[in-house]
């Protein structure tokens, strides 16, 4: 039998200026923001050791935010004490997580936004079904260098007529 599909709960994404990033993921993707930003401290308080448990020792301290989209998907944004930029942001071939989705209808106006406050457009504007279906997509990055994709419409409609065909 298989397992009941979970519901997606929130993605945690570092940031190197916490205050910029609220104010992008609000101003231009229109998240809300669900808790000011904070400051952590490595010591003994319940978070703190929460955070040690999860960082290792000698994180020191982190500020912290949380947002959330339309539809309840949580946003974490992290800044941490001595945060840097990978070396490549878009290493595909690295496992793990190297790109998320935001859907809206008119992406190219968010696009334009996007690319207005700061933000890089990765790829053109591409249709899945040219003449036929307008479903679109684009590779995008925030002002700090976070690669994420913008979908003109949900997932399933986009791939459950197969794609690729």
């Amino acid at each position: 039998m298989l397992p009941t599909p979970r519901s997606f709960s929130h993605i945690g994404l570092s940031v190197p200026d916490l205050d910029g990033a609220v104010k992008f993921y609000s101003e231009v993707l229109g998240f809300y923001t669900i808790m000011q930003p904070t400051e952590i401290a490595e010591d003994d308080s319940e978070i703190g050791r929460m955070c040690t448990d999860v960082f290792g020792p000698g994180w020191k301290k982190l500020r912290i935010a949380h947002m959330a989209t339309a539809d309840r998907i949580g946003i974490e944004l992290f800044e941490f004490d001595g945060n840097h930029a990978p070396a490549d942001n878009m290493d595909f071939r690295q496992h793990g997580t190297f790109h998320f989705a935001i859907q809206d209808p008119d992406l190219e106006t968010l696009l334009e936004k996007i690319v207005a406050a700061g933000g890089k457009q990765r790829m053109p504007v591409r249709e899945y079904f040219p003449g036929d279906k307008p479903y679109r997509m684009v590779y995008v990055e925030d002002p700090f260098g976070i690669v994420f994709e913008l979908y003109s419409h949900s997932y399933e409609l986009t791939y459950s007529s197969g794609a690729y065909g």
